[in-house]
């Protein structure tokens, strides 16, 4: 399985053993909480919300769990090494977003839905083709989020173990991926959560301590760091610290910057697998409690990150990222192996895995979620499916979907997280983010103007991302060799963000179904949280 490359030699000089065994004790310690905590997870709630039995700081913990993903630690640590202040502009776009998700989405949606993000879509609407394309939506964003942490994964171990070569780090994402469907499997939304939660303290203390680590190295001087991360990669030299070094090169990279930064901001309110974590609180007010709580958290990390960042660059430098299996991600694991030898970096890894392990987790309950109650009981058995059939489903859905996500991350092993992640905004920004925003706001929006912004947007976003450079026609393409590239961005957000927005418009106005009761009621319902005691099952 391992043919050495010379620089994983040199990042697992000391105890490769050493690594992999720190990180199996983090490996065997989340499962054994995710066992403990998830006892009786029978009932579709228990399952898919943990019975909504946490609170609002609870849950806050549990989404900065959820969002600080492989993208925000792996991914951007990795683009501000490599590209300075363009890197750091993940940062800032992921941070924007949850000011949406907290001003326009977060009480309202809690106040709205049960399970799965069609309980929202669909509650106004026609039942059966709503369902349908939101669990169609809800798939796709998954499977594109998914994409990348199990491309971090993959780096990750592969750096661990020292392995180089595509069938090697094949065989590990493989690998990964089994034992992220079994804690999913065991664990449910509960354990899940749980995980999340232990997992974001701990990632915060890591990156807390690193970030002390590095500035200590310079004199607790930041512009020290900066300037070192700028000698040790002459290439880029001052264009690390300004705008414009990834993109500003021409005017296509400009507008790609612009494509990007509206999936960051708008994504966010629009991932499903964010969505859900409202339904794990008791009441609305402990919604806006955990985005408060989430902001905080997350604001605090992305803040570091900076100096992770510049760090990575200063200290282990452009070179031996580029080199290292799975490139960019791996400058953080490079950079606390730099600092602490081999036990940092097998601390570091485990925490990094075990943050792409409840990542996973909560997508793969989101996806399976979908699967399981809107196209199996909603539209499949017209709502008569009992609750252990449906779970039942779900648990083979999840297999499934782990499946989908491990062939798809092996495509996608050599590609930046962070970069990975904007993609599953958009796509989240352009099917989801439009009809959620005119259903809960707009009265006169109807099922044909729902399923016009979700296809259109959802289709748009997935084929040009299929004839952009991401996936052939450059050195960094999933698909190696082929040339089919005809849109020139990498992110489709630019385009099919307004295009969901308009073509939910046009399907609405040109459409004469108007329930102006079934309105009524969800206005009330969303502002006021009436009726949701009802269908909340303890």
């Amino acid at each position: 399985m391992s043919t050495l490359s010379t620089l994983a030699a040199e990042t697992t000089t000391g105890s490769p053993a050493l690594n992999i065994t720190i990180f199996v004790v983090f490996v065997v310690a989340t499962l054994a909480i995710v066992i403990k905590v998830a006892s009786g997870h029978k009932t579709a709630s228990q399952m898919y919300t943990g019975g909504a039995s946490f609170s609002g700081r609870q849950n806050g913990l549990a989404i900065a769990g959820d969002y600080l993903s492989a993208a925000s630690f792996l991914g951007i640590a990795g683009a501000i090494a490599l590209q300075g202040y363009d890197g750091f502009l993940y940062s800032i776009g992921f941070l924007v977003a949850w000011l949406v998700a907290l001003l326009l989405v977060a009480e309202l949606f809690r106040n709205t839905g049960r399970f799965t993000l069609a309980d929202v879509l669909s509650y106004r609407l026609r039942q059966r083709p709503m369902r349908i394309a939101t669990a169609s939506s809800v798939l796709a964003v998954s499977f594109f989020y998914l994409l990348a942490q199990m491309a971090g994964a993959g780096s990750l171990v592969s750096l661990l173990l020292g392995v180089d070569g595509a069938a090697a780090q094949n065989i590990v994402i493989a690998v990964v991926g089994i034992v992220m469907v079994s804690y999913v499997m065991i664990g449910g939304m509960k354990g899940t959560t749980w995980v999340q939660m232990i997992k974001a303290v701990l990632l915060i203390l890591a990156v807390a301590v690193m970030t002390v680590w590095v500035l200590g190295t310079f004199g607790f001087s930041l512009s020290g760091v900066m300037q070192a991360a700028v000698d040790e990669n002459p290439a880029a030299g001052d264009k690390l610290l300004e705008p414009g070094l990834k993109y500003g090169g021409s005017l296509t990279t400009k507008i790609d910057f612009i494509s990007l930064s509206l999936a960051l901001v708008l994504g966010t309110a629009g991932l499903p697998h964010v969505l859900q974590r409202f339904y794990t609180v008791p009441t609305s007010k402990q919604a806006r409690k955990s985005v408060e709580w989430a902001i905080w958290l997350i604001g605090g990390f992305y803040l570091l990150t900076l100096v992770i960042g510049y760090g990575a660059g200063a200290l282990v430098g452009a070179d031996r990222i580029n080199e290292a299996p799975g490139k960019a991600n791996a400058a953080a694991p490079l950079l606390a192996f730099e600092l602490g030898g081999s036990w940092l970096l097998g601390i570091v890894s485990g925490i990094a895995f075990a943050t792409i392990l409840a990542v996973v987790a909560g997508l793969t309950i989101t996806a399976s979620a979908s699967f399981a109650h809107d196209l199996y009981n909603q539209v499949f058995k017209n709502g008569q499916a009992s609750q252990e059939q449906e779970v039942k489903v779900s648990r083979y859905a999840v297999i499934g979907i782990g499946i989908v996500a491990i062939l798809g991350g092996m495509l996608a092993k050599n590609q930046n997280i962070a970069f990975l992640v904007a993609l599953a905004f958009a796509v989240a920004a352009s099917a989801n983010l439009p009809t959620i925003l005119y259903s809960l706001f707009w009265k006169r929006f109807n099922t044909r103007g729902a399923l016009w912004s979700m296809y259109g947007g959802l289709g748009a976003a997935i084929v040009l991302i299929a004839f952009s450079p991401v996936v052939s026609g450059s050195e960094t393409a999933m698909i190696p060799g082929a040339d089919f590239s005809i849109f020139p961005l990498a992110n489709p957000g630019l385009i099919s963000i307004p295009l969901g927005f308009f073509l939910g418009w046009l399907g609405s106005v040109t459409s004469t179904e108007f329930n102006r009761a079934k309105y009524a009621e969800m206005e009330v319902r969303s502002l006021t949280g009436h009726g949701v005691a009802e269908v909340v099952e303890h």
